[in-house]
């Protein structure tokens, strides 16, 4: 349920509200506008219909809201949310560049393509230290010893780290590093880490699942902020199709259809998105065009050396004139990058 305040209200009047809807036993989630003020009512909705929320003083109207996600639907909050990783802030007027290696394989690699990124305008650093892959044989990552890698390249480079979570055992250690937690796509309907999550004090970005619709994301958004973390980022990294051309299908039309159903940043990953080096500048030039408020992008120092998704990652200088062209898109429909 939302609840909009009249103009004027005051602070003694919100603060009423909000009291006699926790009397009841329900949550509230308070976003102030320039004019008014919207409060969205979380809890069982048979329990919210029956309470007399137009009669509060101050209250203007209450609307419920129709979408099965509450509190991801953008009616909830009305506006665009701001998430933070470290002092970057996702979701404003800036297209954020999330850059680094798929995996973390030894302190020199990290570093140096730590300084690699930042040199060329990325803001956040990103790198697995825990790595689900399809293979059972292959390189899974260092796990504990290479969030403290991650934590040693962003004291060197000053850049914030967001990297995997994949088992809720492993939450603690990461929490520990990290400055934002990502679940991957093939953990997008893992219920039980998603609860998790939900009840961490990181933002986490959720990533679209190779098989799961838009509805389906969301759906599963909502599990996280249901728990009481709306520091949530949506990520559209590609879906699978029967298309083999690409290693999978990049859905841009994800992103203007999550900008207008939710309130939540999106990210799109290109790299993940086609799996193709050729192809990833096109097609992150493609998503800030589409609205995109941030990108994720694979680099590396050596890719034919890597350990993991060599073939798909960005060398230093492409990424860096990558980041010179993003820029000129961005600038170019009142945005800016980097």
């Amino acid at each position: 349920m939302i609840i909009v305040t009249k103009p004027g209200v005051t602070h003694a009047e919100i603060d009423h509200i909000v009291e006699r809807i926790h009397d009841w036993g329900l949550k509230t989630e308070v976003s102030h506008g320039a004019q008014r003020v919207v409060i969205g009512v979380i809890g069982a909705e048979d329990i919210i219909r029956e309470k007399p929320l137009a009669a509060i003083p101050g209250v203007e109207s209450v609307t419920p809201v129709l979408k099965p996600y509450k509190l991801v639907a953008h009616e909830f909050r009305g506006t665009a949310s701001h998430i933070r990783i470290g002092d970057v802030t996702i979701g404003g007027s800036e297209v954020v560049i999330m850059a680094g290696p798929c995996s973390v394989e030894s302190r020199s690699q990290i570093i140096e393509i730590a300084q690699i990124v930042k040199d060329s305008g990325a803001t956040v650093l990103r790198g697995g230290a825990f790595k689900p892959r399809t293979s059972p044989y292959s390189f899974q990552g260092l796990g504990v010893e290479g969030l403290k890698l991650l934590a040693e390249a962003r004291e060197s480079s000053g850049l914030p780290i967001i990297t995997e979570i994949m088992d809720t055992k492993d939450l603690e250690a990461v929490e520990q590093y990290a400055d934002c937690l990502q679940v991957g796509a093939r953990n997008m309907q893992n219920f039980a880490l998603l609860k998790e999550v939900g009840r961490s004090r990181l933002p986490v970005m959720l990533k679209r699942g190779m098989s799961a619709t838009i509805k389906d994301l969301l759906m599963s958004a909502e599990y996280i902020l249901s728990e009481g973390n709306f520091n949530v980022i949506l990520c559209e990294r590609g879906i699978r199709t029967f298309e083999t051309m690409t290693r999978n299908t990049l859905d841009l039309n994800a992103v203007p259809v999550l900008k207008a159903e939710t309130h939540l940043p999106v990210v799109v990953d290109p790299t993940h998105g086609v799996g193709v080096r050729e192809y990833v500048p096109a097609m992150a030039l493609a998503a800030v065009a589409a609205g995109a408020d941030g990108l994720m992008l694979e680099v590396h120092n050596n890719p034919e050396l890597a350990k993991s998704d060599g073939e798909q990652a960005l060398l230093g200088h492409e990424f860096a004139a990558l980041v010179k062209q993003i820029r000129k898109v961005a600038e170019a429909i009142g945005r800016n990058a980097g």
